[in-house]
């Protein structure tokens, strides 16, 4: 009995050790600079949130550079403040004159930069977030793509700067994005005749990725834990109709 306990508990040990290590490389293959709006109706304001990890093992983030969009520029950027990291936000001649709110715009935001003091740079499983008040936004259905370089003390940069193209695998660097919606208060217009849409549940799609993978891992766990439970209570079956036989 001790001995098929004892191997019951390397097997449970090595099935616990198996899913950390699906979880972990979950997490570190979906780690990446990342842009999550509040709100994307268009010709609106809007608050983005970058969260940005460490992905060195041997040196620090120090600094983080976004670039804001040039053909459809913001007239508006606000930094929130975040401890230890200065921001700056950089305005430039467009490369053509834009109309945004019927008004023509010549010059406007062109990147933030946050730099870090000795002290709140981010170390191995670290990650921050930093947070933009933007507007105007785009018309509905414009892809917002927010171009970012993060910067490490051992000198290297990390350009996330590659577009997503549909249908096709996510790039190993993805630039942060997103789509506009129609405008707050209104609703898209539909052909006429044709049934209203239901309203979709919207998702992140980091957040579902993360659900899918934990479910994957958690079910296998439960199986491994089902399985062990079957074993033991077998198992020491056996030994007592043993006891009996030798018993008798």
């Amino acid at each position: 009995m001790k001995t098929t306990f004892r191997r019951t508990l390397k097997s449970l040990a090595a099935a616990t050790a198996a899913a950390g290590i699906i979880a972990a490389g979950a997490t570190a293959a979906s780690a990446h600079v990342s842009v999550d709006p509040d709100d994307t109706g268009a010709n609106g304001y809007s608050h983005l949130t970058f969260n940005v990890p460490n992905e060195s093992p041997t040196a620090k983030t120090s600094k983080l550079e976004v670039k804001l969009p040039a053909d459809t520029p913001f007239t508006s950027v606000s930094v929130k403040p975040v401890e230890g990291w200065t921001a700056q936000v950089i305005t430039s001649d467009l490369p053509k004159p834009v109309t945004v709110a019927g008004a023509t715009v010549t010059k406007a935001p062109s990147s933030v930069v946050w730099t870090a003091d000795e002290a709140h740079q981010l170390g191995q499983n670290q990650y921050q977030s930093f947070s933009l008040s933007v507007g105007r936004l785009p018309a509905a259905g414009t892809t917002v793509t927010l171009k970012a370089a993060q910067t490490y003390t051992d000198g290297s940069v990390v350009n996330w700067d590659q577009e997503k193209t549909e249908g096709q695998p996510e790039p190993q660097h993805p630039a942060p994005s997103f789509t506009t919606t129609a405008e707050d208060g209104t609703t898209a217009s539909a052909a006429p005749g044709a049934p209203a849409a239901e309203p979709a549940a919207q998702v992140s799609p980091a957040s579902s990725d993360a659900a899918s993978v934990w479910g994957i891992v958690l079910g296998a766990a439960g199986l491994v834990l089902g399985a062990t439970a079957l074993g033991l209570v077998l198992a020491g079956r056996r030994v007592k109709g043993a006891g009996r036989e030798s018993g008798k």
